[in-house]
């Protein structure tokens, strides 16, 4: 599908591949440049992606491209509060398909802190991110077919000061329609200060919801809150 028939506005920078496995290449190609650029010219570099399924193939085919990765910090847009060693967990997953490969020598910043409670637990994630080099370099996000990313899910209690652009909290507490419903998310402000910024989606179902998105206001998706420059949308069917 060419471009111009994906119907989203033509200020968005948004490549059409032709398959998945297309997708997960040209966007490990994208990252690693950016991440090669920032080491080149400060010393180092961060790196923030998001979880789920569909960034598996992504993470293994960044995971065998040649740059300096003791230089790379790692974390997470967002984590389910569960242990590590949990099948839903986030971090876990990074470690598993991420970082392998060249990319095993990268330091991983994870979100998920053991607390008493959820809200402890964000605490503790954002003094985690102190030592996160910013603003972040490079940021992956994806998106659900509700328009959340990260963990900032439409109705969360406190999605209003996730979203905010004052808001000083790296990460915060947040609750999923579904299992687990706990979760750790950072903040628009520093999601949003990263200096390239990737969405990658598949499928007809999640191109319908960004062109949804771009008719609501962020409350009601939150992923628009990210639909402007320097945002760069990678997309297949």
């Amino acid at each position: 599908m060419a471009i111009s028939e994906i119907g989203l506005p033509s200020e968005l920078a948004t490549r059409s591949l032709a398959d998945p496995d297309q997708l997960a290449r040209t966007l490990a190609d994208r990252v690693a440049e950016a991440l090669g650029h920032a080491v080149d010219s400060k010393g180092r570099a961060s790196l923030v992606v998001s979880g789920g399924r569909s960034p598996i193939a992504f993470f293994e085919a960044l995971s065998t491209r040649e740059l300096d990765w003791s230089r790379v910090q790692v974390s997470l847009a967002d984590e389910r509060w569960v242990a590590v060693e949990d099948a839903d967990s986030n971090e876990g997953l990074v470690r598993r398909h991420l970082l392998q490969n060249a990319a095993g020598q990268a330091e991983l910043l994870g979100l998920y802190q053991p607390a008493d409670t959820l809200e402890r637990a964000a605490e503790r994630a954002s003094q985690r991110l102190e030592s996160l080099s910013r603003p972040i370099d490079v940021l992956v996000l994806g998106m659900g077919n509700d328009g959340h990313t990260a963990s900032l899910f439409p109705n969360s209690p406190l999605l209003a000061r996730g979203l905010d652009s004052n808001e000083p909290a790296a990460c915060l507490p947040m609750l999923a329609p579904s299992s687990p419903t706990q979760r750790i998310s950072m903040t628009y402000p520093l999601l949003a200060s990263a200096r390239v910024q990737c969405l990658a989606i598949q499928g007809q179902a999640k191109l319908d919801t960004l062109r949804q998105a771009m008719q609501l206001e962020a409350l009601q998706m939150p992923i628009r809150a990210f639909l402007h420059s320097p945002l760069e949308i990678y997309w297949c069917p």
